[in-house]
């Protein structure tokens, strides 16, 4: 059997040979400790695993769900969004829930995209941004996000062919990989663009919840003219430590959020009402376990910091996500360096050519291992590799 053209575009699963020697350290008995995955270590809030264990044993909620999500849960993603952003959302037209965002963020290419089409992605950035594209036939163009202008694109850099056979952007702030946050007067450059060539943003906002030092994320829905040209998708999985629940949402244009639910209704049967409940537990319920979170990642982002720097590096402290985004030393390049640190101290770094060509020359921890751990990791580095040249 022979796949389709679009899964033979799919890139390589680069990962293969690092998993392969984390498998073979594990086999000899090697303690690893992996900073690879950012997939938040603490578990959910109690009061959402209540409100799921009581839902679950409603028979209401056995049955199919709405495609587009409960109305009493875009009612509550509405409200939270007032409260957070001080935006007003209409629950019946301008939400849709998602099964993660990650599927939200596939799926509107395939509403957008035809043969020929262009989306315009960050790159170093989430690879579903460009695999989406890819899946729907699309073209995936690569904006380069450069440490000389703070990991933001240059709208101006992009070539006027692809702007005008562009359909879809992508951004994400604060960033995966880089730690990044944006300004407002950037995201006013962005609408301005939007509006230029009639392209839907769509603003991953997967992060919002956590920022250091006193930032406080805005949403893209907050500018004017924002909710004309673009969508927003958020999340519970990191800032209600709800990964595996696979919840979240679209909210934004209207007619966007229309074809997207269009979409939906046509490929999947909604989220599980039960996990729709636990998520209004999570958006109403008390918000102290999401300012927990962001100080225990800023304590872990301080001892990965410290201690990079220790050895040599002389980055600063990222302002949001649960990330660190590094540069390789001398003499590596990000997935030969990636090894190196996996076979000489049992540490796991993600190497930067995952998140694309300009992820080169880089790699990523993720903040998702307690802090002791990441100080033990750390110090096993700095044992077998010492001090490094830049």
């Amino acid at each position: 059997m022979k796949e389709n053209s679009a899964m033979q575009k799919l890139p390589p699963y680069l990962f293969a040979r690092i998993e392969k020697k984390i498998e073979e350290a594990r086999e000899k008995g090697i303690d690893i400790i992996s900073l690879g995955i950012g997939d938040p270590d603490r578990p959910t809030p109690r009061h959402v695993i209540d409100r799921m264990a009581k839902a679950i044993e409603n028979p209401a909620n056995h049955q199919y769900p709405s495609s587009v999500g409960m109305l009493s849960f875009r009612q509550a993603v509405a409200g939270w969004f007032a409260r957070r952003f001080g935006v007003q959302l209409d629950p019946r037209t301008e939400i849709v829930s998602l099964l993660g965002s990650k599927e939200g963020i596939a799926h509107i290419a395939f509403c957008f995209l035809d043969p020929g089409d262009v989306s315009l992605v960050p790159d170093p950035g989430y690879p579903v941004y460009s695999i989406g594209a890819i899946l729907a036939g699309g073209e995936p163009y690569q904006m380069p996000l450069l440490e000389s202008n703070g990991f933001l694109p240059r709208l101006e850099d992009i070539p006027e062919e692809k702007a005008r056979r562009a359909k879809l952007l992508f951004l994400n702030y604060p960033n995966n990989p880089t730690g990044a946050t944006a300004d407002r007067d950037f995201f006013r450059k962005v609408i301005e663009f939007a509006r230029q060539y009639d392209i839907l943003v769509c603003h991953d906002h997967a992060y919002s919840e956590i920022a250091f030092d006193g930032i406080r994320p805005f949403s893209f829905l907050e500018l004017e003219g924002a909710r004309e040209v673009g969508i927003e998708f958020h999340s519970l999985s990191k800032t209600f430590n709800m990964t595996g629940w696979r919840i979240g949402w679209a909210c934004g244009s209207p007619q966007a959020i229309e074809i997207l639910a269009r979409f939906k209704s046509n490929v999947d049967s909604g989220v599980f009402q039960a996990v729709q409940e636990a998520a209004i537990a999570a958006l109403e319920g008390p918000q102290d376990c999401v300012e927990e979170m962001r100080q225990v990642y800023q304590e872990r982002r301080d001892a990965v910091v410290q201690g990079l720097n220790r050895m040599g590096w002389n980055i600063k402290p990222p302002q949001g996500s649960i990330y660190v985004w590094a540069p390789v030393p001398k003499g590596y390049d990000s997935t030969s360096f990636a090894e190196m640190v996996l076979e000489k101290a049992g540490v796991v770094i993600t190497p930067g050519i995952g998140y694309g060509s300009y992820g080169e020359g880089y790699f990523r921890i993720a903040l998702t291992v307690e802090v002791d751990r990441i100080e033990e990791a750390l110090q096993r580095m700095y044992q077998a590799i010492g001090t490094l040249e830049f």
